[in-house]
């Protein structure tokens, strides 16, 4: 992938130092004071998850950082990875009272890290139920976000959930697909070890795929959770994409992240403009790219990326190509990549080439990055499990599917949302099959 000298350790945290620094103890203390403690706080409401955000700022204030902490977990048992990797401005802080005033926002989600790494540094652990309180026995397939908030509220409350995953760690994209300088790998897998200290029993490298090893997790199990996610990132579909020298940004997110991939160099072209995109264009030029293009179809006001992550990356020095479509990916004499595209425009809604606007971007890896496709093959195999526009068809409440064996939550259901949706979902199913399971043992 490169001739340059790869990245050690030491360089490689330095290079992706964290976008948001910890706030020191004092100045926790004075940001926490600066909260209003609102009664019907719009802060709260806006979580997701329903964080306690006044709860948790008081006890900051106070110096209670422990039963600030524990007031997160409550509500959001991946509190520590949601303070890193929540879209803030656009939930909790976007509704603080302070906006009206034209003031700056409590900075809550800083707050809520500074209790969660009291935490961890503390070596506190999650009170929970005694193994066994419920007799209830639920497999959740999938090792992310929704399944781990599942499993760790069954858990909680005292009966018995596996987490099954197909990668060696669990975590999902917390531990695979978040850009380093955001949430590194190893505060994802820590988190996990918490959810572990419940109760949770993990399987990983285990692959659930056909209807066999549906059934075989039905005869085990009272009840399954499929926290599935979504499937591999789309295809671009044009000549040339299966050359060497193209990785999906979820690879190489995950690639650099388990150490995998520690220098690139030359330019690197990135497909698309969503949150992920700008991720793996962040991450390129941190590990070296000396130019990096991010390549989309459509305008700037059309992108689908956050306003803070586009201006983040341009920060970041990533140039952006609007209106340009890849058509084919080839190679020049030297052996470089070359990705052609043209030049499209909007009529009556439907994106046209513009005639004579064929140009190549000279590149040394491409990266398409233009979203995830569902879990079709799996989903086929889910009998009584409605599945439209390739996601499973569940009750916004509780999670339950068409099938009363089988409740869902995440990505597989929403189509791709925040860590924290994930969160909310997989708590309310946990809540809804424990419900479930007692009424029917009544």
């Amino acid at each position: 992938m490169s001739t340059a000298a790869a990245l050690d350790d030491e360089q490689l945290r330095a290079r992706f130092v964290e976008l948001k620094p910890a706030l020191a103890a004092q100045a926790a203390r004075i940001e926490a004071d600066r909260c209003l403690n609102c009664f019907d706080a719009p802060c709260t409401a806006a979580c997701p998850t329903h964080i306690d955000v006044p709860g948790f700022i008081k006890r900051i204030a106070s110096k209670n950082l422990r039963g600030s902490a524990l007031r997160i977990l409550d509500a959001n048992i991946l509190g520590a990875s949601c303070a890193r990797v929540c879209p803030v401005d656009v939930l909790c802080e976007g509704a603080c009272v302070m906006n009206r005033q034209n003031r700056k926002p409590i900075q809550i989600a800083l707050l809520q890290r500074h209790a969660m790494d009291f935490f961890w540094s503390s070596g506190e652990t999650m009170p929970a139920a005694a193994p066994g309180a419920h007799k209830v026995r639920v497999a959740c397939i999938g090792g992310g976000p929704a399944s781990l908030a599942c499993a760790a509220e069954l858990c909680r409350r005292g009966a018995r959930a596996t987490v099954i995953d197909r990668r060696d760690l669990p975590g999902g994209l917390n531990t695979y697909g978040v850009a380093e300088y955001k949430l590194r790998a190893s505060d994802s897998v820590r988190e996990v070890e918490m959810i572990r200290r419940l109760g949770v029993e993990f399987r990983c490298g285990v692959e659930v795929d056909s209807a066999d090893s549906l059934e075989a997790l039905e005869a085990g199990f009272d009840f399954i959770f499929l926290g599935l996610g979504l499937g591999a990132m789309q295809r671009l579909n044009i000549p040339g994409e299966e050359s060497e020298g193209v990785m999906n940004a979820l690879e190489l997110i995950a690639a650099y992240k388990t150490g995998h991939l520690r220098q690139l160099h030359g330019t690197v072209a990135v497909v698309g403009a969503g949150n992920t995109a700008i991720d793996a264009a962040n991450a390129a030029r941190r590990l070296g790219a000396e130019t990096v293009y991010m390549v989309y179809r459509r305008s700037e006001a059309e992108m689908s990326a956050f306003d803070f992550e586009y201006e983040h990356a341009k920060q970041e020095g990533v140039q952006f190509l609007w209106h340009r479509k890849p058509v084919a990916i080839g190679r020049d004499e030297p052996g470089r990549l070359l990705l052609e595209t043209v030049q499209v425009r909007e009529t009556n809604g439907k994106l046209e080439v513009v005639p004579g606007t064929e140009s190549a971007i000279a590149c040394d890896l491409v990266v398409p990055a233009i979203g995830q496709s569902p879990l079709t093959q799996l989903l086929q195999d889910l009998r009584g499990v409605e599945i439209r526009d390739g996601k499973i068809v569940a009750d916004r409440g509780t999670g339950r599917t068409g099938n009363p064996k089988y409740y869902a939550g995440g990505d597989c259901v929403n189509g791709g949302r925040e860590v924290v949706d994930a969160v909310a979902g997989g708590k309310r199913a946990a809540m809804a099959i424990l419900k479930t399971a007692e009424a029917t043992h009544a």
